[in-house]
């Protein structure tokens, strides 16, 4: 039997008559992004073009690919220097400082020279030849410095200081921020009703044409071993006002001698996860939120991070890998959203 999830709020507003239904794609961030769109007859706007905007913009600010983003820019900076913050990079920066003290350093946007060591950054990838994954003396020496240097964020002032070292990485907090911004963007231009996407991160408003709402299937895993999904039913997800997104082992890893080396690392530990967790779903309000508490969750494990996550009133879904299968654990949000 297959679960479903509703929001308990509904907007009861339908698309205004004569509304079309678009659909605009692309390449972002290193992965695809698409939106549909239910569009009143009133708008006249070229909503692809603003859409590839606002996704270029986070791009020029926020990426670790490109050698002149201010990302880029800040990374390289000299000890002492301090570096203004558009309100993109802002909004994100504080956020991700927020869930970094909130998780006790589960999740951490300064982890990016632990994800160079162990393959995962822009160059000495783990999928070139000569890689080597890193010694626990070069991990160790990753972790006593980003222990002893951290970037303070002046939010008044809108800038935040390098203090020498430290490695900004926040891909697993971006694409949800991208996500937020393309729907704020429909919004501003008038189209309420709307599914958006980058790189499998999705949040929704509104109904489709007809009055159904944005049914979106929870992410698969792999079964071990396998490029096949898991036997697993995947929950449906009305996304009404609600985002997802989804973390795990399965996505982006190598096999370390007999282990398997998840591009999701423990910022505490240095090494990648390795507490069975093959992945973790969260819905929230915002895919920002979402975004970054999956991933932290995923790091902290399904105990601890159920009851970090039950005392916070958030949606959750783990699924573990136990006795060669999978065993699903929710939160108390997640099962008060079933239907």
């Amino acid at each position: 039997m297959r679960d479903v999830l509703v929001p308990s709020r509904i907007d009861p507003v339908p698309p205004p008559p004569g509304s079309i239904l678009r659909r605009a794609a692309g390449r972002t961030m290193g992965t695809a992004w698409s939106a549909q769109m239910v569009v009143p007859g009133a708008v006249t706007a070229d909503l692809e073009t603003a859409l590839r905007r606002e996704l270029d913009e986070i791009v020029v600010q926020m990426s670790h690919w490109e050698p002149d983003s201010l990302l880029a820019r800040y990374n390289s900076a000299p000890a002492g220097s301090w570096h203004a913050l558009p309100p993109q990079w802002l909004e994100v920066m504080a956020f991700a400082l927020q869930v970094h003290d909130d998780t006790g350093g589960a999740f951490d946007p300064a982890a990016g020279e632990l994800v160079k060591l162990w393959g995962f950054g822009s160059a000495g990838r783990y999928d070139q030849a000569g890689f080597r994954a890193p010694a626990p003396a070069a991990v160790a020496a990753a972790l006593a410095m980003r222990a002893a240097r951290t970037p303070e964020l002046d939010r008044a002032g809108r800038r935040l200081l390098q203090p020498g070292g430290v490695v900004l990485d926040l891909s697993s907090i971006a694409k949800g921020y991208a996500v937020d911004r393309l729907g704020g963007c429909l919004e501003r231009h008038g189209v309420r009703h709307y599914l958006v996407e980058v790189g499998g991160e999705l949040r929704g408003a509104g109904v489709k044409p007809g009055g159904d709402p944005w049914w979106v299937e929870v992410e698969g895993v792999p079964a071990v071993g396998s490029s096949a999904v898991s036997n697993t039913v995947a929950p449906l997800v009305a996304l009404h006002g609600l985002a997802i997104a989804t973390s795990g082992d399965y996505r982006n890893y190598y096999q370390d001698g007999p282990r398997r080396a998840s591009h999701t690392l423990d910022p505490r530990s240095g090494h990648p996860i390795a507490n069975d967790v093959a992945s973790c779903t969260v819905v929230a309000g915002s895919c920002m939120a979402a975004d970054a508490l999956s991933t932290a969750l995923t790091v902290m494990g399904v105990d601890a991070g159920i009851a970090f996550a039950d005392t916070r009133n958030i949606a959750a879904r783990y699924l573990v890998r136990r006795g060669g299968g999978l065993i699903e654990s929710t939160t108390a949000a997640w099962r008060g959203l079933l239907q």
